[in-house]
C-alpha cells in the first residue's frame, strides 16, 4: 500500500496528568458541596494575603505540594488560584517568589494542557514576564554581591523558566505572548549561565528547544548573538551527564533553527550537531547507571542522613512518587492511534539526589538525541503518507516572510537531505541507533529494581529503546541499502529485530515497544524485498506476530503487522513450493480484512492480499485452496457499506481517498481472479 513514511517526531506535552480546566468548570454538584474542611484550597489561598512573608511562603509551598495530587486541582482553580498566586511572583520576598512560581509550575505540570491554557487566559504571562526580566537583571546586578543571594535569584529564575516552558509547550497563546514580548533574549540569558548554574541552563535549553520548533515568527528574532550562545554550549566539554543533556538540547534547538542559520555556518553547525548526537549515543547506560548507583551508595555511607523534611523540600516531587508518573498518564489520540503522553517530571527531583539526576539526564539526553535524528530524517510532505493525518508542523509553510536579513534557507530538509544523510553516515549514526534498540542491560535494570528511588529509570530506559526503534524506522525509510552496509548489514539488522520480537517465550505486549519495533521491521523488510535479499522470518513467526498484533489496540501496530504479511507473502509468491505458507498468510489477511473494527486496517489487509496473490503459480494454487474469490465477493458489499456508513465522520480525507482506491482495486482484483478461475 505504498511506502511507509517516516513522520516528524512532535515533542509531547509536558504533562497531562489530572483533570483539565473544562472538568473544573463542569464540576459535579457533589464536589461543589464540599466544605472548606475537605479541601485545603480555601485556607491556603487565604494565607497568601498574610502580612507575614513566612506565612505567604508556607502557603505557596503547601499549594505546590498539594497540587501534585491532581484531584485537588479543581478546588484551587474554582477559587481563582491563578489570579491570587500571580501577584506573588513579584512579592517583596525572594523566598515567596520562588515558592509561588513553584506552585504555578506544579499546577501547570500536573494540571495538563487545558489547565495551562486556562492559566494563560487568567494573564499569568504578565507577572511571569516581569519576574523573568527582574531575575535576569539580578544576575549581574551590582547590588547583588553575596553568593547566596545570587543563587536565590537563579533558583527563582529556574522555577520561572520551567513554568514558561510548560505553558509554551501546552498553549499556543503562551507561545504567541513569548514571541510578542521578546522573551527569547531572557531565556538565552538564562542559558548563558551554564558555567555557573547548569540546572538553570538546562531549564532554559528545554524551553528554547520547545519554542523554536515550528515557530517561524520567532525565527525573525534570531541574531548571531543567539546562535553564538547556542554554539558555545554545543562546543563546551564538561563530562557530566547534565552537560551532555544541555549540549543535546542546544543541538536540537540549532536544528529547529536551521532555516535561519547564515549560509556560511550551515555545514559547520550541522557537523557540530551530529557530532554531539553521536557522542551522546556512544554513552553506555548499561555501565554508567550501575556506576552512578554505586557512587550514590558510597556517598550516603560517608555522609549523615538528611532529615526527611529536608529531603522532600516544599514544592519538589518526592522521588517515591515518580514511579506513578507513567501509570497515571492518560492516552491521547495522535494520528489515529492512542499514544501515552511523556510525563517527565524528573527535574522536580529533590536536591541531594545528584547521581539519580545524572542518570536521568543521561537517559533524557539519549531519548532527545534519537528524537532529533528522527526529525532530521523525516519528510515534511504530508502527501507522502497515505494513512497519517496531515501534520500541523510543515516547515515548508514558512515562506519568505520567515527569513531574516542576512540568513539563508538553504538548510531546508529537502535541500539538505544529502548533506544530512552524509553527516549521519560519517558519524556511524545508523549503527549507533541499532545498538540502542537492544533491550536495557540486566545489570542496569537490576540496580533500578532494587531501589525505589531509581525505579522510574526503568521506564526511561525502555523509552530510549522504543525511540531508537522509531529512529531506525526513520533511517530505513530515508536511506538506501548501500549506505546502510548492503545485504549483509540488512540481514543482520533483520535478525536482530526478530530476536527482539521472538527471542522470549512470547511476544512482548508493551504497546509502545510493539508499535516501534513493528514499524522498524516493516521498513526493513520493505528494503530487503526491494533488493531481493532473502527473508529471515519463519512462517510460524509471521503468524505469531500477526496474532499478537490482532490483540493490540494501537491501529498502527495492526496496520504494520498486516503490511509485513503482505511484504513477505509477495516475496514468497515468486518462489517454488510456497503455496502452503501463502495459504496461511492469505487466511490471516482475510480474517483481518473481515473482522478488524478499523477500516484503515481492513484496507491495509485487502491491499496486502492484492500484492500476495497478484501473480504466480504458487499464488494461484493458494488462492483456490482458501477460496479467495468467493470470500472477497462476500466481503466486497460489506466493505463498501462500511466506508459509506463510518467513513465521513471517523477518518481523514486522505484516509478516505485511499479507502476509495482500495474499493476500486477490490473490484478489479475480483475480476482478475475470475479470469484466473476460467483458465
Amino acid at each position: 500500500m505504498g511506502k511507509s513514511k517516516t513522520t516528524k517526531f512532535k515533542r509531547p506535552q509536558f504533562n497531562s496528568v489530572g483533570l483539565p480546566a473544562i472538568a473544573v468548570k463542569e464540576a459535579d454538584a457533589e464536589e461543589e458541596d464540599l466544605g472548606d474542611d475537605s479541601c485545603p484550597a480555601a485556607e491556603l489561598l487565604e494565607k497568601l494575603q498574610s502580612p507575614s512573608a513566612d506565612v505567604r511562603e508556607f502557603a505557596c509551598a503547601s499549594i505546590s505540594r498539594v497540587v501534585q495530587q491532581s484531584q485537588t486541582i479543581p478546588g484551587f482553580l474554582q477559587r481563582d488560584a491563578v489570579r491570587r498566586l500571580g501577584p506573588m511572583l513579584l512579592d517583596s520576598s525572594v523566598a515567596v517568589r520562588e515558592t509561588a512560581t513553584g506552585a504555578l509550575r506544579n499546577l501547570s505540570a500536573c494540571g495538563g494542557q487545558e489547565v495551562c491554557e486556562d492559566m494563560v487566559k487568567h494573564d499569568v504571562m504578565t507577572p511571569l514576564t516581569a519576574l523573568l526580566r527582574e531575575c535576569c537583571a539580578g544576575f549581574e546586578s551590582a547590588s547583588v554581591s553575596m553568593t547566596e543571594q545570587k543563587n536565590a535569584v537563579e533558583d527563582v529564575a529556574n522555577e520561572a523558566v520551567n513554568l514558561l516552558w510548560n505553558l509554551c509547550e501546552s498553549s499556543s497563546q503562551a507561545l504567541s505572548v513569548f514571541n510578542k514580548v521578546g522573551l527569547l533574549d531572557v531565556v538565552v540569558q538564562c542559558l548563558e549561565r551554564h558555567p555557573q548554574n547548569v540546572e538553570l541552563a538546562i531549564s532554559a535549553a528545554h524551553c528554547l528547544h520547545t519554542v523554536t520548533e515550528d515557530n517561524p515568527e520567532l525565527l525573525c528574532s534570531l541574531n548571531t548573538a543567539v546562535l553564538g550562545v547556542l554554539e558555545n554550549v554545543l562546543l563546551s566539554s564538561q563530562p557530566a551527564m547534565a552537560h551532555t543533556l544541555l549540549r543535546t538540547l542546544a543541538a536540537g534547538t540549532l536544528w529547529n533553527m536551521k532555516g535561519s542559520l547564515p549560509a556560511a555556518r550551515q555545514a559547520q553547525t550541522l557537523n557540530a550537531v551530529v557530532a554531539n548526537l553521536s557522542k551522546c549515543l556512544d554513552l553506555d547506560t548499561g555501565t554508567l547507571i550501575p556506576e552512578l548507583r554505586q557512587a550514590e551508595e558510597v556517598r550516603l555511607r560517608n555522609a549523615p542522613a538528611a532529615p526527611d523534611a529536608e529531603e522532600q523540600a516544599a514544592g519538589e516531587l518526592p522521588v517515591d512518587e515518580m514511579d506513578h508518573e507513567e501509570e497515571e498518564a492518560p492516552k491521547h489520540k495522535r494520528n489515529g492511534k492512542s499514544a501515552k503522553v511523556d510525563n517527565d517530571v524528573s527535574d522536580l527531583l529533590p536536591r541531594g539526589k545528584e547521581e539519580l539526576r545524572e542518570a536521568t539526564a543521561l537517559l533524557t539526553a539519549q531519548q532527545t538525541s534519537l528524537e532529533i535524528i528522527v526529525n532530521m530524517c523525516c519528510s515534511d510532505d504530508p502527501s507522502d503518507d497515505e494513512w497519517e493525518e496531515e501534520s500541523s508542523s510543515d516547515e515548508s509553510d514558512m515562506g519568505p516572510d520567515g527569513l531574516c536579513d542576512g540568513v539563508s534557507n538553504l538548510m531546508s530538509p529537502l535541500c539538505l537531505s544529502a548533506e544530512v544523510h552524509g553527516a549521519l553516515i560519517s558519524y556511524s549514526i545508523p549503527e549507533k541507533v541499532l545498538k540502542k534498540t537492544e533491550f536495557p542491560r540486566k545489570e542496569a535494570m537490576d540496580v533500578c529494581h532494587q531501589n525505589p528511588s531509581w525505579r522510574s529509570l526503568i521506564k526511561k530506559m525502555q523509552r530510549v529503546q522504543s525511540r531508537a526503534l522509531t529512529c531506525l524506522h526513520s533511517i530505513l525509510s530515508t536511506m538506501d541499502a548501500e549506505s546502510l552496509g548492503g545485504a549483509a548489514a540488512l540481514q543482520g539488522a533483520a535478525q536482530h529485530l526478530s530476536t527482539l520480537v521472538f527471542g522470549a517465550a512470547e511476544i512482548p505486549k508493551d504497546e509502545e515497544f510493539l508499535e516501534a519495533v513493528i514499524s522498524a521491521m516493516r521498513s526493513l523488510l520493505q528494503m530487503i524485498a526491494s533488493k531481493n535479499i532473502s527473508q529471515c522470518m519463519t512462517p510460524q513467526q509471521l503468524m505469531s506476530l500477526s496474532e499478537a498484533a490482532t490483540h493490540c489496540e494501537v491501529v498502527s501496530v495492526r496496520v504494520n503487522a498486516v503490511a509485513i504479511l503482505g511484504i513477505t507473502g509477495s516475496t514468497l509468491a515468486k518462489e517454488k513450493g510456497t503455496a502452503e505458507t501463502l495459504q496461511m498468510i492469505g487466511n490471516a489477511l482475510l480474517q483481518v480484512a473481515t473482522r478488524d473494527a478499523d477500516l484503515v486496517v481492513n484496507g491495509e489487509a485487502l491491499d496486502a492480499l492484492f500484492d500476495v496473490f497478484a501473480d504466480g503459480d504458487e499464488a494461484e494454487t493458494a488462492a483456490k485452496n482458501i477460496q479467495l474469490l468467493p470470500a472477497l465477493k462476500t466481503l466486497q458489499p460489506v466493505f463498501k457499506a462500511k466506508i459509506r456508513k463510518e467513513g465521513r465522520g471517523k477518518y481523514s480525507p486522505q484516509q478516505l481517498c485511499v479507502l476509495d482506491n482500495i474499493k476500486v482495486n477490490l473490484r478489479r482484483f475480483i475480476g482478475y481472479l475470475e479470469k484466473v478461475v476460467k483458465k
